[in-house]
């Protein structure tokens, strides 16, 4: 237990002012320099460190290096480290530090206000010289009354107090008292932390919600982290700060297991991820791979949609299929038939050997490290066609020809993930493969995707989880494979082509040029753009946190299985913003990403985010469409009800500039315009409006995020182009805080 800090000092501060509200920010003003100071010493300290460390395993010698000298160096960069890590710390942490304090009780006999145990919460833990806390990280035993304390359960609080920072200059304290009365040295000023943060503006990125957790929020932030956490409800409850303010409360009570294992967090968009990228480090953690589901593949980017009805077909379960038929094919340009003279003997193997040769190997054998075994397996396949001699003779003659050689290279070279995928674009191909799989009008629809991205030379978000499926059952490609490099040998590419090889990486054949021997490829086409970048294999996190996790695709959510084998789950979700359709489907694939871990759920079911007249608008669209939809109960009221316009597709731009136009001037906050992608090109001008607060945006890209004011633009266009339909419009409908507009197109 940290040592108390006794404040006695109440009185005489409040005496000198006329404002409670001033005194007390006065008041508060005094402890927050004191820290501050104490921030600046332990930035001198640090330096020192660093400075220190910098000094050791220094040596002039040029030769051998000794154990000892290796142990200096050692040392030196250990302490290089930790002193650079606690640096960014600081330097991150610096702004808004102290954000609470608790006046805790009981009471004391006699004199009011001698003794009261004062405790400042932030961000993270500051001490003075003498070792006194002076501030308590927000996630140590000794904070977690700031934010379980009510009127109901106190735990010894009198008075809980927020405190509202610029930079190092305190501007605001609401209190909430929990205590009938006030007691004769207890001063409490504003309405309550959550009313005034509700009623606030919203900024660029989430900070300040991390002083006003509240209780049902804080048991599931600090839920043991075994197993698989669930957290649901409506939109507005909280659900992405409470996960969000998990993952760093994990890394502060389990460093050790969370730091070396990672923590992975997985959203829906790149506008999620660019939002909230400074959430943790800002409560206190850094040691997080935030990304976005188009990014969860090294090697690979993509925040292009599909059409719903091709996203239905990529995301389904039974692709599995039809991607276990396309990495089982011959690599293009594989020579069909081996034909070699090898230890005097002609050896010839026929397409139907050749063809249960890969087949029997590919039952066992990952594609990409199965070279050698596939050798061995033509070796003794050719020697059961010629059976006569020396065996050992014939199967070392065969292991050291140049010929079987160029063969084995054509025949089973290395396959990227992504040369596979694009296999499908050519419609009879996607046909046959497909074929018991997929309708013909499915099958076309897939490869009509593929050909699109090899026009415009980008993934979609739905191909990233395909691209994961075919790498693990593929393999990586050798480290040093030399097509990596984009060089060739001219004369091995001659000795390829006697195999009818044209294709050897796709794209070998474009923006080739060739001089000293050697032929260079320059990613010159959006095939190449496509294939560029190495693909590595996914690894396993000690903690995976998935926000919007009803949108998860099937293949989706085994790609984030892949990364969570073991791992502490902690799992955001609310079924009626969903944009995939089949519950069952996503439901057998998400039981079987979690494995047989246990499971603890939390539901919140308050919304804090919508006004009521905005939530009551959204709810009903929802309900008639989703009877059982999560419907939380939206706690403030601003008197103002969403307004509905109706505009032509000549006058739609200056409708929604004019409505945006208008929240600029009633709002200090931000505005978005929300629209199908068929409006985005239009309405992206009107970003320049009101000094950079306004931002345009399409529905999917909205999902986890609010402003203070939202235009939601063409809602029937929303519902028939998303997938998700109406479900879509339910996501758009609930992002503002306080205004909204929505223009209908006539």
């Amino acid at each position: 237990m940290t040592a108390p800090h006794v404040e006695s000092t109440h009185r005489g501060i409040d005496a000198d002012h006329t404002d409670p509200s001033a005194g007390q920010i006065a008041l508060e003003q005094e402890h927050v320099d004191l820290v501050y100071r104490e921030l600046a010493k332990a930035a001198e300290r640090v330096a020192g460190v660093e400075a220190d460390g910098l000094a050791r395993g220094r040596t002039d010698r040029t030769g051998d290096v000794r154990d000892e000298e290796v142990t200096g160096l050692f040392e030196r960069d250990a302490l290089v480290f930790a002193a650079a890590r606690r640096r960014s710390m600081l330097q991150t942490e610096h702004e808004g530090l102290v954000f609470g304090r608790l006046d805790l009780g009981p009471e004391p006999v006699g004199s009011p206000h001698t003794g009261r145990e004062v405790r400042y919460v932030g961000r993270l833990g500051v001490r003075d010289d003498d070792y006194e806390p002076l501030v308590i990280d927000w996630r140590a035993p000794a904070a977690a009354p700031f934010y379980r304390a009510t009127p109901v359960d106190p735990q010894g609080v009198v008075r809980r107090r927020v405190l509202r920072s610029r930079g190092e200059q305190v501007v605001g304290v609401e209190d909430d008292l929990m205590v009938p009365e006030a007691p004769a040295d207890i001063v409490v000023v504003g309405d309550g932390a959550l009313l005034a943060a509700l009623t606030r503006t919203r900024g660029g990125r989430m900070r300040d919600i991390v002083a006003t957790i509240q209780r049902h929020q804080d048991e599931a932030i600090r839920a043991p982290s075994r197993g698989v956490t669930e957290i649901t409800g409506g939109p507005g409850t909280g659900k992405t700060v409470v996960a969000l303010h998990r993952a760093a409360y994990l890394l502060y009570s389990e460093r050790r297991r969370f730091e070396s294992g990672g923590v992975l967090v997985v959203g829906p968009s790149a506008a999620y991820t660019a939002y909230i990228e400074r959430v943790l480090p800002s409560l206190g953690e850094d040691v997080v791979a935030l990304r976005a589901l188009g990014d969860l593949v090294d090697g690979v980017t993509a925040e292009r949609p599909d059409a719903p009805e091709v996203a239905a077909i990529k995301g389904s379960p039974q692709i599995r299929e039809v991607l276990r038929r396309a990495a089982a094919e011959p690599p293009a340009g594989a020579p069909p038939m081996l034909r070699a003279f090898v230890g005097g003997h002609a050896v010839r193997l026929d397409p139907p050997v050749l063809e249960r040769i890969r087949r029997d190997l590919l039952r066992t054998h990952q594609h990409n490290l199965a070279a050698d075994s596939a050798r061995e397996a033509l070796a003794h396949a050719a020697w059961r066609s010629v059976d006569m001699g020396d065996r050992d003779a014939f199967l070392d003659a065969f292991d050291s020809s140049r010929e079987i050689d160029d063969f084995v290279l054509a025949w089973w070279r290395p396959l990227d993930p992504r040369e596979v995928l694009l296999t499908l674009a050519d419609t009879d191909t996607a046909y046959r493969i497909t074929r018991g799989v997929l309708a013909q009008e499915e099958a076309a629809a897939l490869a009509r995707s593929y050909r699109d991205a090899l026009e415009v030379g980008s993934w979609t978000v739905a191909d990233v989880a395909l691209i994961d499926d075919l790498l693990a059952r593929l393999g990586e490609l050798p480290e040093q494979e030399r097509e990596d490099s984009g060089f060739y040998d001219i004369e091995e590419l001659d000795n390829l082509s006697a195999y009818g090889v044209q294709d050897v990486r796709a794209g070998l054949d474009r923006g080739r040029r060739v001089g000293s021997g050697q032929a260079v490829i320059t990613p010159s086409d959006a095939r190449e753009r496509l294939l560029m970048g190495r693909l590595e294999r996914s690894r396993s996190y000690a903690g995976v946190l998935v926000d919007e996790a009803q949108d998860l695709s099937p293949m989706q959510w085994r790609m984030v299985g892949r990364r969570g084998r073991g791992a502490s789950w902690t799992v955001v979700g609310d079924a009626a913003q969903s944009s995939w359709e089949d519950r069952v489907e996503a439901a057998a694939a998400r039981d079987e990403a979690f494995g047989s871990a246990p499971r603890q759920r939390f539901h919140m079911d308050t919304n804090y985010r919508n006004a009521r007249e905005i939530f009551d608008y959204a709810r009903d669209r929802i309900l008639p469409v989703v009877p059982d939809a999560d419907i939380p109960v939206a706690v403030r009221e601003t008197g103002v009800l969403p307004v509905e316009i109706t505009a032509d597709a000549f006058g739609l731009v200056a409708a929604v500039t004019e409505a945006v136009q208008g929240h600029l001037e009633e709002l200090d906050g931000a505005v978005a315009v929300i629209a199908p992608t068929r409006w985005l090109e239009r309405l992206t001008p009107l970003e320049r409006q009101g000094d950079g607060r306004v931002r345009v945006i399409d529905p999917l890209s909205s999902k986890g995020l609010e402003w203070d004011a939202t235009v939601v633009v063409d809602p029937a266009t929303i519902v028939e182009a998303s997938a998700g339909g109406m479900r879509a419009l339910y996501v758009a409908l609930t992002r503002a805080a306080h205004r909204m507009t929505v223009v209908h197109l006539d």
